[in-house]
């Protein structure tokens, strides 16, 4: 990938998302689109649409976690348009999680969605679940 540009949002991204992990999301604002097409999923809760909701969900995530610190980013792929691009990957960090006093290990499987918005890029749809190994077919199943 050759967009700087695209690269410094995405270790802004990074970045703040160890601010995250010590409970506080507000930088976070500054990431994302303003636009109303602005979309996040996080592992606490269901899909938010909205900066006003985005931001409140990434609050309520920052405050379950403390003492975080980042392990290592695992880029899966990065597919770049003219004003569109989404990177996948694995982030893995460690933090107090709830009320735990004991350090937790967390892979999450995140989709990030970029859009250029007058000329800078945005954070546009941030996807973050917990499935990073190989899943039952029959999850779905009665036990």
């Amino acid at each position: 990938m050759n967009d700087g540009a695209l690269e410094q949002i995405i270790d802004r991204c990074h970045n703040e998302l160890a601010t995250l992990l010590n409970g506080d999301a507000t930088p976070w604002r500054e990431l994302f689109s303003h636009r109303g097409d602005v979309t996040l999923g996080n592992p606490f809760g269901p899909f938010v649409r909205g900066i006003d909701h985005v931001m409140s969900t990434a609050a309520a995530a920052a405050d379950r976690y403390r003492d975080g610190e980042i392990v290592a980013f695992e880029r899966v792929g990065t597919y770049v348009g003219e004003d569109l691009a989404c990177i996948a990957e694995v982030e893995r960090f460690r933090a107090r999680v709830g009320g735990s006093d004991t350090m937790a290990e967390v892979a999450l499987r995140v989709t990030s969605t970029f859009r250029r918005e007058d000329g800078v890029w945005k954070l546009v749809h941030r996807h973050a679940d917990s499935i990073t190994t190989a899943q039952s077919a029959d999850w779905g199943s009665p036990s």
